[in-house]
């Protein structure tokens, strides 16, 4: 035993004595990505819709709302962003405030992400069938401020303090007590907010992670790390993810799940494609119609 001990210690010190072995690096024939991650998120990912004679995405087809039918163009969604954007500063959200979006997958949820990257305030998505308590861990560990949600939830929005709540009108459902209308939101003057200076470093994300191992914890992404991640798919000579302005992607995929609003939701508008939107089968849509129809 002594004498395999004795051959081991030595062999590891010959190991050691030589000279550190040079890293071999394996480059791809095709050109490097070009990553602007300089630019705030929203500039980034609708660069390609805004002068250099473009339309501006006038008739091109950003979101497709599977349920109701409604269609947004890529200058819809700009101009609507920017109106909630001001809404929201006008209702005291802040550069590097938290707003949690608790919603199913529906455009208000894209347009609300997207709205307050553009204000560089932060949004942390939840899980709309979370409990009491769990929505308040998230709202208490994040910071949020305000939240958007559904009329359907707000009966679990307890033990929260100094927290805004917005709801998204539903159709012949009053607005809750004490609730914000998220279509006060959108008819804001979009002029009334001047373009917020953001850094690149700001967060712009704060998914939480699922607890397998342990209690949720939220991940801070900033806008150049969400830049350079969709850049990664969908950018250069050879994207991951082929993307193009004749392509409808199909969103079944919970847009809670930071998986769904970067790789798929941000991805497709970076590339100019459609992205529609299914809803979950487990949220609360209250007459469940589908372009004025009532689905067997």
């Amino acid at each position: 035993m002594a004498l395999r001990q004795e051959e081991t210690l030595s062999l590891a010190r010959k190991t050691t004595e030589q000279e550190p072995s040079q890293d071999i690096i394996f480059r791809s024939k095709l050109a490097d990505i070009s990553i602007p991650n300089h630019l705030p998120l929203i500039d980034y990912i609708f660069q390609r819709f805004s002068g250099g004679g473009d339309d501006g995405g006038s008739t091109t087809t950003c979101l497709i709302d599977g349920v109701t039918g409604r269609i947004f163009t890529y200058a819809d969604v700009q101009i609507t962003l920017r109106r909630i954007s001001a809404g929201l500063h006008r209702h005291g959200i802040r550069h590097g405030d938290t707003v949690m979006l608790l919603l199913p997958n529906s455009p208000e949820f894209a347009l609300s992400c997207l709205a307050l990257a553009y204000l560089g305030a932060i949004s942390t998505p939840a899980n709309p069938l979370f409990t009491p308590p769990e929505i308040a861990k998230q709202a208490k560990a994040s910071a949020t401020k305000m939240i958007i949600t559904k009329p359907c939830y707000v009966d679990k929005l307890t033990n929260l303090e100094n927290v805004l709540i917005v709801c998204v009108d539903e159709y012949d459902i009053p607005l809750p007590e004490g609730c914000l209308s998220f279509t006060e939101l959108t008819q804001a003057d979009e002029n009334e907010l001047p373009k917020p200076e953001i850094s690149p470093e700001d967060t712009v994300l704060m998914p939480f992670s699922s607890g397998t191992t342990g209690h949720p914890k939220g991940v801070m992404i900033t806008h150049k790390g969400v830049v350079t991640s969709t850049a990664q798919k969908v950018d250069g000579e050879n994207p991951h993810l082929n993307f193009t302005r004749d392509d409808v992607i199909i969103c079944f995929l919970p847009m809670f799940h930071t998986y769904t609003h970067n790789s798929l939701m941000l991805s497709a508008m970076r590339a100019g494609a459609a992205f529609l939107i299914l809803i979950e089968p487990s949220s609360c849509v209250p007459d469940w119609k589908f372009n004025g129809q009532v689905p067997d």
